[in-house]
């Protein structure tokens, strides 16, 4: 398969959480020196204990090495339970001044027990396609 066609793709597992991250560029919604990109996000309960979503906190770099932190209460206005076996799916988006930059981060996610943890969102990158050899 060319290297064109790779869909950027990340997953980590954290205490039996597992999140998968694919990203693409949003060709008809970057003009004027702003690159859209879409991201969707799967986070699998593959452990054996429930847990929520309660909130998140990404790091997004643009091409120039400038972050950006952002931190808010569970995801798309929801803070999903996950019981063993269950999965929540979103897509959203991000806006950045050069045409490739990256994104990671992670969830606070709290067990029916009480017990906090964050579940690791691995790096994955925001490239429009052509512009990263």
């Amino acid at each position: 398969m060319p290297y064109g066609n790779l869909t950027p793709v990340s997953t980590a597992i954290t205490q039996g959480i597992r999140i998968t991250v694919k990203s693409r560029f949003l060709s008809d919604q970057s003009a004027g020196g702003k690159f859209a990109f879409a991201y969707t996000v799967r986070i699998e309960n593959i452990g054996s204990v429930t847990a929520q979503l309660k909130s998140r906190h990404w790091i997004i770099t643009d091409g120039n090495g400038k972050r950006e932190e952002v931190k808010g209460d569970g995801v798309v206005g929801n803070q999903p339970v996950l019981k063993p076996g269950e999965k929540f799916e979103y897509t959203s988006g991000a806006v950045l001044l050069t045409p490739h930059g990256s994104m990671h981060g992670t969830y606070r996610m709290v067990t029916e027990e009480g017990r906090h943890f964050d579940a690791e969102i691995a790096p994955f990158p925001l490239t429009q396609p052509g512009k990263l050899n």
